[in-house]
């Protein structure tokens, strides 16, 4: 907040007033921290407190919905980029973690894996196409 220089019996003193609350002082004099009470008349500050009510929630508000599973497992564009290569083809079984395509995103190759294993049921994109983030790429039965 202040800094100020204090001469006391031929002593200097560095201190800086941190914050005032009520009639107590946070000052730090030479690097130590005193919590100093001030007597006399406090000035009310101008600046308003804010104060929170809680918020108040609707019944149901924050729960985490379900969606309906369809036995689909859909992968998605992590990143907004460009399809490079196609690893798998509609037919292909696959396992968790394998690698089913490269995308550019960033001006790097990415490497698109799948988080279930199961059977490709359809190929949303081509090479060179352009996808954003979360943009279906491929579906997994």
């Amino acid at each position: 907040m202040k800094k100020y220089k204090f001469t006391i019996s031929g002593t200097e003193y560095d201190v800086h007033l941190k914050d005032i609350e009520d009639n107590v002082a946070e000052l730090d004099v030479n690097g130590t921290i005193y919590e100093v009470k001030i007597h006399g008349e406090v000035k009310t500050s101008k600046t308003p407190k804010l104060i929170r009510k809680p918020v108040e929630k609707m019944p149901g508000e924050g729960q985490i919905k379900k969606s309906e599973s369809t036995g689909k497992h859909k992968v998605t564009a992590p990143l907004p980029g460009t399809i490079l290569k196609i690893n798998v083809s509609v037919g292909d079984v696959v396992t968790e973690g394998q690698n089913l395509m490269v995308m550019e995103a960033m001006k790097m190759e990415n490497q698109v894996q799948t988080t279930k294993g199961g059977e490709v049921t359809a190929i949303k994109v081509n090479v060179g196409d352009s996808v954003l983030q979360d943009d279906l790429l491929i579906e997994i039965a």
